[in-house]
């Protein structure tokens, strides 16, 4: 299938282009208008088109659009894609709010045209272990969640859209990690209700700090947390349950992968790709296989929901509930 990115920052090139050319689609058209971005591209494809705008993309014969471009584009991108009757992927956020989401969610809807976002993360090895240890049992009855994205970067890149941007503009972690840490959440425990938010611009630029509280139908509590100013972060994932507790402390390995110039060949990484899990009774620790991570599994689905009418990888609804969260976590935020 040809497909054509919007946008080659870092999404574009090192997330999307990588599995796409992993998952069998043929990348034949990319529009930027950075000079940088247009030589990366053609190192990366030699023969793919590269156009100034995404109106130019569109015109060209495609069986799918991936907008990859900043966020304060993601809607305008999205709304090309949906006026040519392409089907479209979004990376996350869909939208920079809630508002925003579902607009771009109904203008595929009534233009019959399929519209997806990328919450890659359900298919990291953490995600993959978690949902086989919850199926297994062997953690009781999960009551509560801590999931983390901690990192520590004390001074502002000044480069990044992302920490000075503003959030209208789609700036800030609220929009860039929290959607990850809340889409997994409701992936693994089912929908959940915002309690409470703490959202804090630390290093002046966009908001860099937030902790979000969620409680799940099912009960489960759930703490996200997600900083670029911490000196000491904590354990990945750590569920407690009535009988035991997994904690999983390092990240998935397939952003570095990626990075490094790899891709999952025919769709399957050729080396491990599982992060180290733990069992935790109290002074007792086991350490358990992790599953191998696979981000190609979000492309291999779309491309059988393209050619064979198979659901899309994330429904919609999930992403609608997500960016809701977000609103409300701005809004409730106990520091404003």
């Amino acid at each position: 299938m040809r497909v054509g990115i919007a946008g080659y920052g870092l999404a574009g090139r090192y997330f999307h282009a990588p599995l796409l050319k992993g998952c069998g689609f043929d990348v034949v058209a990319i529009s930027t208008t950075n000079s940088e971005r247009t030589a990366h591209a053609l190192v990366d494809f030699p023969s793919v088109k590269v156009v100034n705008s995404v109106e130019e993309l569109v015109a060209l014969n495609l069986d799918l659009v991936v907008v990859a471009s900043a966020n304060l584009a993601h809607a305008h991108d999205a709304y090309a894609a949906i006026g040519a009757g392409i089907p479209v992927v979004i990376d996350k956020p869909m939208g920079r709010n809630f508002e925003e989401t579902k607009a771009i969610i109904e203008a595929g809807k009534n233009a019959d045209v399929p519209v997806s976002t990328f919450f890659n993360r359900r298919w990291d090895s953490d995600a993959l272990t978690i949902k086989r240890v919850l199926a297994s049992g062997v953690l009781g009855q999960a009551h509560r969640m801590d999931s983390r994205f901690e990192r520590f970067r004390p001074e502002l890149n000044p480069s990044s859209w992302r920490e000075n941007m503003s959030a209208q503009d789609g700036g800030g972690q609220l929009l860039d990690l929290q959607p990850h840490l809340i889409s997994t959440a409701i992936d693994w425990f089912g929908p959940a209700q915002l309690v409470t938010a703490s959202v804090k611009t630390l290093r002046g630029g966009a908001d860099d700090d937030s902790l979000l509280v969620l409680r799940h139908t099912n009960g489960v509590m759930s703490y996200l947390s997600a900083s670029a100013v911490v000196g000491a972060p904590g354990p990945r994932i750590r569920i407690l349950g009535t009988k035991a507790a997994l904690v999983i402390n390092d990240l998935d390995p397939q952003e570095n992968l990626l990075k490094s110039g790899m891709y999952p060949k025919d769709g399957v990484w050729q080396v491990p790709t599982a992060s180290r899990a733990f069992i935790h009774r109290g002074e007792s620790v086991e350490e358990i296989p992790g599953e191998n991570g696979n981000y190609a599994l979000f492309y291999s689905a779309v491309a059988a929901a393209i050619t064979e009418n198979r659901p899309w990888p994330i429904d919609n609804q999930d992403a609608l509930l997500v960016a809701q969260i977000i609103d409300q976590a701005r809004q409730v935020s106990m520091y404003g």
